[in-house]
């Protein structure tokens, strides 16, 4: 049995089946780790670090593609067909049409201006040195609120259901950090960025905003199949 297979490679870990399963669990519907998220999330990437071949080994099962970045200490599953960072093109292959859940998402048009931003906002950081031990940038409301206005000639949700509403799903792809929801709530707020925010989103879409491209109806701006940012014509 399987089972048995796995409970006799994980007893050799020191790891229970019931804790591989939550942590395959845990990776499967948020589709991204990161250890500095909080206690939960860094008891289960220290639990991955000492059984990662078996996690690999079952993802790759399915089809699922695994990138852990040890510098910056989190985990992201890619779906099948995808493009991984540091590794060859995935084969494109029927499976990869069958995923079309948490591994696959699709943007609003306020989630990927803003996510433009973001990264606009990281890149430059980066340039200036602002960047803390860990890869996070910290960025005020005020200030994203202005790089908005120049870039793309938008703002951010006047309302503050819809701007929480906003900033909660790019909380919870990992890609910024805040404390509580009240936290956004003023422009003097401020929040930190995730280095995964240079993967995610890619640089032909930075550079299509640079070239003065316009975000419109007919030319938007979405998630592809490699659950990263890109421009679409």
């Amino acid at each position: 049995m399987l089972s048995d297979y796995l409970a006799e490679r994980l007893e050799k870990s020191g790891v229970q089946l019931d804790e591989f399963r939550e942590l395959l669990v845990r990776l499967l519907n948020y589709s991204v780790l990161c250890r500095n998220e909080s206690q939960i999330e860094q008891q289960l990437y220290d639990r991955y670090q000492r059984i990662p071949l078996l996690v690999q080994d079952y993802l790759d099962l399915i089809g699922i593609r695994l990138h852990h970045d040890e510098r910056f200490e989190y985990l992201r599953l890619y779906p099948p067909g995808s493009r991984v960072p540091g590794m060859e093109d995935a084969m494109d292959d029927a499976a990869s049409q069958a995923w079309s859940g948490s591994l696959r998402r699709r943007l609003s048009q306020a989630e990927v201006v803003l996510l433009l931003v973001l990264r606009l906002q990281y890149d430059k950081a980066l340039r200036e040195g602002q960047v803390d031990e860990y890869g996070y940038v910290s960025e005020s409301l005020e200030s994203l609120a202005i790089a908005l206005k120049n870039h793309l000639g938008r703002g951010l949700p006047e309302k503050v259901t819809e701007r929480r509403r906003l900033f909660q799903k790019l909380r919870q792809l990992r890609l910024i950090e805040y404390r509580q929801d009240e936290d956004i709530d003023s422009s003097e707020a401020w929040l930190r960025i995730h280095p995964m925010i240079v993967e995610f989103v890619n640089d032909e879409a930075i550079e299509a905003l640079k070239q003065g491209e316009e975000i419109s109806e007919e030319s938007e701006l979405v998630l592809t199949e490699d659950d990263e940012v890109a421009h679409v014509s």
